[in-house]
């Protein structure tokens, strides 16, 4: 599943796209804000991320769709998609790298009927004729470190496009790691999850520059590319899916939608609040609770 707070960790992935044609105007380097020092740009990172106040709960949302995409047909609409992580910062100490901050954040992804919306419990398989059980996004925690000095030694630094009065931030993260549920002989085989995501945040530059603002407001597009999920049960056979959403952070919990907030009172009330500051769990992905799921069966 996505990771909202992977991309600012991701040094040798972010890319700033030309979108200055696009917009109708020059675009401006990160320096025209002031940000350009690792102090000030840290800062401006826990502003989009969380706050700068220790300890304060911030919620974002957001929704889109998920698509097939199968060699020789056209492709499918799959599910819609809500989602919403709930996280809080703070400061990171010597011992865990810092300076910099720490941000713990758990988060929720509900796959959704395309037609009404609503939350399947099970979906039923176009290419192999099987219904299976759905399996929700519940990665807690998805945990970061953000140091003032990285471990190549490189000062933090945001790639900002400035114009006008607004600011963004684009990266594209590939991903290719060894998939938890693969055997002893995926070296043979294969086994590897083998995804991208991009992630593009967005926002007014006088609220990130002002320094009585402790969190700014933020917009967010998400957009991952990836294998089959585990639980459609579609083994090797060809294919990709295609997640496109957007969002963005909320004035509070309660603005998520009525069915989220269901959903996390219903199954998920852990979801209400971010995990402690002091967490030191490893990070949950779909697929290690898909391994826990296989696991307990």
């Amino acid at each position: 599943m996505s990771r909202f707070t992977m991309w600012c960790t991701s040094r040798r992935a972010a890319v700033v796209l030309g979108l200055a044609g696009f917009c109708g105007g020059p675009a401006l380097a990160a320096d025209a804000l002031g940000l350009d020092g690792p102090d000030e740009a840290l800062t401006a990172m826990r502003k989009i991320q969380c706050s700068t106040a220790d300890g304060l709960p911030v919620t974002y949302g957001w929704e889109g769709r998920v698509y097939s995409r199968v060699p020789g047909e056209p492709d499918r609409l799959l599910f819609k998609v809500e989602g919403m992580n709930i996280r809080q910062c703070g400061p990171l100490a010597a011992e865990e790298g810092g300076p910099g901050f720490k941000l713990v954040t758990r988060e929720i992804l509900l796959y959704l009927d395309p037609q009404t919306g609503e939350v399947l419990e099970t979906w039923d398989n176009p290419w192999t004729g099987e219904t299976v059980k759905v399996i929700h996004v519940t990665n807690d925690p998805v945990n970061q470190r953000i140091p003032r000095v990285g471990r190549s030694g490189r000062e933090f630094a945001l790639p900002f496009v400035v114009q006008g009065n607004q600011w963004w931030l684009t990266s594209t993260v590939p991903l290719f790691y060894k998939n938890v549920l693969g055997g002893e002989y995926q070296k043979y085989v294969g086994g590897t999850y083998h995804a991208t995501e991009m992630f593009n945040f967005f926002g007014d530059v006088d609220e990130i520059t002002d320094p009585d603002v402790e969190s700014v407001p933020a917009r967010v597009g998400w957009v991952r590319i990836s294998s089959w999920l585990p639980w459609m049960e579609m083994g090797d056979r060809p294919g990709l899916l295609y997640f496109h959403t957007a969002g963005r952070k909320l004035d509070s919990f309660d603005d998520l939608s009525e069915r989220m907030r269901e959903q996390i009172a219903n199954s998920y009330p852990e979801y209400a609040n971010p995990p402690p500051l002091d967490d030191q769990r490893r990070n949950e992905t779909s697929w290690t609770f898909f391994k826990k799921v296989l696991d307990a069966q």
